[in-house]
């Protein structure tokens, strides 16, 4: 099984959809294996978009996920990361279609309400930066015995 790291930014538990869009991932199929809330500091916020440390948009990327608390998860499904991008829609939300989390509850690119790794490398290094290996839990899915 691969995972995938999830980020529901601070504009989800500003609008109080986190439930929702919690529930919708799960509903999808995904398994949660590890979910805290947490306030980013600037340290981690750098390190999480070291690749955009470059980009004119950098600064306002550490502002905005330091701005108030995030929901931090990995989830794990079969080609999890591909399917959670394709879940979570478009980056831009001009492009992100009805249906998607981002199509559904987006209306700017810069406060993007979601973060999904981009790639099982990208999974990987944002896991180990929001999680100890002693808060992922793999735990039995059962979920046969109730449907």
């Amino acid at each position: 099984m691969d995972r995938c790291f999830v980020m529901l930014k601070p504009g989800v538990l500003n609008r109080r959809i986190a439930g929702e869009v919690i529930s919708r991932l799960e509903k999808k199929g995904f398994k949660i294996v590890a979910l805290k809330m947490m306030q980013i500091s600037d340290e981690l916020a750098s390190n999480h978009y070291a690749e955009h440390k470059e980009k004119p948009f950098f600064n306002e990327l550490k502002t905005y996920i330091t701005s108030a608390p995030v929901v931090a998860m990995v989830l794990q499904a079969e080609n999890c990361v591909q399917l959670v991008r394709k879940f979570v829609g478009a980056t831009k939300v001009e492009n992100a279609e009805p249906g998607t989390i981002r199509g559904d509850y987006a209306l700017h690119t810069n406060i993007n309400i979601i973060h999904a790794s981009d790639s099982n490398e990208s999974a990987e290094r944002e896991i180990n930066l929001f999680f100890k290996p002693e808060e992922i839990i793999d735990w039995k899915d059962e979920s046969s015995v109730w449907f």
